[in-house]
């Protein structure tokens, strides 16, 4: 046997015989593989574990870099089992990064359409831009998140008029929420949480459509339970009355990659994101997005409707980008 062949047999698996170059990338290569495979791991489990879990599982797509780059240090350092592993790491992201949810189209006639946007306007510092994006895309319904006093007050001076329904939960900072609609309104109960999160039935052209805003807590370090507690909230709203169809809208606090999101997708609804081929597109945070970021902001509907046209809108002073869907409701087959 060769030097040469002799070398590359005793690096093939053996760290206490690599250089010192060699063994160092090894192990870099080796961290990085055991980070992204704990995250991996609690996404195969179908859960959300803890911190820091739910905060890399937002951004499961970006855990390709890691990986990529642990599975070019076990080529470097010809660690073969670690290449082996980063391999299987890329085939298990890519497929998990694959959309989550059902597409299928509605069966019975068209009935009604309408427009929908959601928007987190950050404690209502984006309201301004808010109200110019309103007039410009005509909405039928809205949805408002962080809508504190002057928010709510801006709202109801410059838009009462286009919007004569609304269904609130006011509030400082971030508490406040606003539902504003084109179509007559029925108060329901909503969902408790600590953030508002108002409901309400819509008649839209004598049709029952039940709206519910989102506003779940965000799953900071100490609140995740809380975080998880308030999407089972919605959740359960969501599967509570089948029979009526639901636009469940705003900031979910979670993307796709979250076991909690999905399990309020299992009772039926759709991403209306989804529906439409945007639904890797980021809606935050707006100051790296699109090119760096997630979507925690959707539009879920029931599978009465049909969604199209939906759009991605940047908005100044405030940190998420709104969300606008044209809707197709369709009567029960």
């Amino acid at each position: 046997m060769d030097t040469a062949a002799a070398e590359w047999t005793a690096t093939d698996d053996g760290p206490e015989h690599r250089p010192p170059g060699r063994r160092l990338a090894a192990w870099c290569a080796g961290l990085l593989c055991a980070g992204v495979s704990v995250v991996v791991g609690f996404r195969m489990a179908d859960s959300d574990g803890i911190t820091p879990v739910p905060q890399f599982l937002a951004f499961l797509p970006w855990l390709l870099v890691p990986t990529a780059l642990a599975l070019l240090l076990t080529l470097l350092s010809r660690w073969w089992t670690g290449t082996a592993w980063g391999v299987l790491l890329l085939g298990l992201l890519a497929w998990y990064i694959e959309p989550y949810g059902t597409t299928d189209d509605p069966t019975g006639r068209p009935v009604a359409a309408l427009r929908v946007l959601t928007s987190n306007v950050e404690f209502g510092q984006g309201t301004g831009s808010l109200v110019t994006a309103v007039r410009r895309e005509k909405p039928d319904v809205v949805f408002v998140q962080e809508c504190d006093y002057a928010c709510d007050a801006q709202l109801k001076a410059d838009l009462a008029r286009d919007f004569p329904h609304r269904r609130a939960v006011e509030g400082g900072g971030s508490e406040g929420s606003v539902i504003l609609s084109r179509f007559p309104l029925t108060p329901t109960a909503g969902v408790r949480g600590t953030m508002g999160m108002p409901g309400a039935v819509a008649d839209v052209d004598g049709h029952a459509v039940r709206l519910q805003l989102a506003h779940p807590m965000p799953p900071l370090p100490g609140q995740v339970d809380l975080w998880r507690r308030e999407l089972a909230g919605l959740r359960d709203t969501a599967a509570a009355d089948r029979g009526t169809p639901l636009i469940l809208a705003g900031d979910f606090n979670a993307s796709q990659d979250h076991a909690a999101f999905r399990h309020i997708l299992d009772t039926g609804l759709r991403d209306a994101s989804r529906l439409d081929g945007a639904d890797r597109t980021a809606t935050w945070p707006a100051l790296t997005a699109p090119t760096l970021g997630v979507q925690i902001d959707h539009v879920l509907l029931s599978r009465d409707f049909a969604a199209d046209r939906t759009r991605i809108l940047d908005l100044a002073g405030t940190d998420h980008r709104a969300l606008v869907t044209d809707l197709t409701l369709h009567a029960p087959r």
